[in-house]
């Protein structure tokens, strides 16, 4: 069954296959009612997006997902009907962006010591003038030969605990909450059934979302997650983390159910908060 919403897409903007006018095409096609671009600590391709819905009846929801770091694990934060052209929120996005680069380089040269060289251009043509992720270093690897897979690569060498990982500066969780709410938006917990302990501290900071439907859950772990949502009051968001099957072997856009009612009751918490 296809959602009529998904609110975690990636575009070219950061480590995503599709342009974001391409990925408001699919939506299109697939009769969606709302999407949210919600690129990795980059909010450049929202107005692209913007533009190619107008005059249609799917909305686009300005968005982004911002990586924050604690001791041996990462914690994500997706924020939604942010103001994407927010002064701060930019200037710090754009930072996160350089350091990304400097580890993608560092992450190349662990690569070449283990015997997998790899071309800087090839890794900065993957990301299509985006943001430089693990992602495309890892198509870069499966482009090589080096891995039969994009997951091959995350799990031998490009994941947390890999050979080749390099860390990256990342602000707190907290830090991530505040950064998104400052740009008036709203933050909400990604992916987030292994790190629900973080939730009564980043909901004292401002969260007032929590990502229930998600790639890979079971029927249990929803239901889970919405007790918890149901428990702290919070509002329960959804979406595929479509990033392209030439990118990672995620579900299709709108492939994973999410209820519609839950946009609205997003709409209408950021109308209060403006």
């Amino acid at each position: 069954m296809i959602s009529r919403v998904d609110l975690h897409l990636h575009s070219t903007a950061s480590d995503g296959e599709f342009s974001p006018s391409e990925l408001v095409a699919m939506a299109l096609e697939r009769n969606l009612l709302a999407i949210a671009i919600t690129d990795h600590d980059t909010t450049e391709g929202i107005d692209e997006a913007l533009d190619a819905a107008r005059g249609t009846e799917l909305e686009v929801i300005p968005g982004v997902e911002i990586s924050s770091d604690v001791p041996h694990e990462e914690v994500h934060l997706l924020g939604y009907y942010i103001d994407h052209h927010d002064p701060t929120l930019e200037k710090k996005l754009c930072a996160f962006r350089q350091t990304r680069l400097h580890r993608a380089r560092e992450m190349l040269a662990k690569l070449a010591a283990l015997g997998f060289p790899l071309q800087w251009e090839m890794v900065a043509e993957l990301a299509g003038g985006g943001s430089v992720g693990r992602p495309h270093i890892a198509q870069a690897m499966v482009k090589m030969g080096y891995v039969a897979s994009t997951d091959e690569a995350f799990s031998l060498y490009l994941g947390r605990n890999g050979p080749a990982y390099v860390e990256r500066y990342k602000l707190s969780p907290l830090e991530a909450v505040s950064l998104i709410r400052e740009a008036r938006g709203l933050a909400v917990l990604a992916h987030p059934l292994k790190v629900t302990h973080f939730l009564p501290s980043l909901i004292e900071q401002g969260l007032v979302g929590l990502e229930v439907y998600y790639n890979g859950y079971s029927a249990e772990d929803i239901r889970q997650l919405a007790r918890l949502a149901r428990k702290f009051d919070l509002i329960p968001t959804g979406g595929s983390d479509f990033h392209g099957p030439g990118v990672l072997d995620t579900v299709e856009m709108g492939g994973i159910w999410v209820p519609v009612e839950l946009v609205e009751r997003l709409r209408v918490l950021a109308k209060i908060r403006a």
